[in-house]
């Protein structure tokens, strides 16, 4: 009898811990991990992130499995631009994908001989080096960094592939970009190895339901190229306790 109570008294414990980190996960904050280079140089492969899910509100992707419980978005808050955000890809409304907010609903967002536009307005950018090195998928590639200024004051970093044709980089010329009501343009940092509102589900404008949350800071990072988190004899190389706990500009 005893036994039978102590089983009863364990799955008890274990169910309200499971309730009480899915109420976390959904409502307060959620880990990501990034596993691609898009978000060079400010996110690297190997980054674990916390998100807050209050930022922008509720939505049903705020839950596991993206459940119908409700249509709509919950307590909305509009996300600014320059925020990096977690969102559902439109392609499925399942994958989650991180990039830059860059256009808001009724914006024009094009590039135009390597410079990013927004409404006709050149977002300001000045060279940092010419002589760095990102990842693209499992190569690096040579690209110039720069620092990017948008017209609300948000500032980030961000990477474009050298070319001899571009002064300062590819992003080639792009259509005009009209960005939907209700719907965002996200881009990745690594402007020539990013998968993102100019091509997936071209374009993918992403409605507002689908935004997540937004990238807060980094809690842990490791390169996995150097080894596994648990081959701790090589943690002198593979942890970069640098960006432990760096917030996400």
């Amino acid at each position: 009898m005893k036994t039978n109570n102590l089983i009863i008294e364990n799955i008890k414990t274990l169910f309200y811990a499971l309730f009480i980190a899915i109420i976390i996960r959904s409502l307060l904050i959620q880990p990501f991990y990034i596993p691609s280079s898009s978000m060079e140089p400010n996110l690297l492969v190997g980054d674990r992130l916390f998100v807050t899910k209050y930022s922008y509100g509720y939505s049903k992707h705020s839950f596991p499995f993206s459940p119908p419980i409700f249509q709509g978005r919950l307590i909305s808050k509009d996300p600014n631009r320059g925020d990096v955000v977690v969102f559902k890809t439109p392609t499925d409304n399942r994958t989650d994908y991180i990039k830059r907010l860059i256009g808001l609903p009724g914006d024009r967002v094009q590039f135009i001989d390597s410079n990013l536009y927004i409404n006709n307005s050149e977002v300001l950018k000045s060279k940092l080096s010419g002589n760095d090195k990102v990842y693209c998928g499992k190569n690096t590639i040579d690209v110039f960094t720069f620092k990017e200024l948008l017209h609300n004051g948000k500032e980030y970093y961000s990477t474009y592939l050298k070319d001899p044709k571009f002064k300062d980089g590819v992003a080639i010329n792009s259509d005009a970009f009209l960005v939907p009501k209700d719907h965002y343009f996200f881009l990745g940092d690594n402007r020539d190895c990013s998968k993102d509102s100019r091509y997936i589900s071209g374009p993918g404008y992403v409605h507002k339901d689908n935004l997540v949350g937004k990238a807060q800071f980094i809690f842990f990072s490791s390169d996995r190229s150097v080894g596994s988190i648990f081959s701790f004899w090589k943690w002198n190389k593979s942890l970069r306790l640098d960006r432990f706990f760096k917030k996400i500009e």
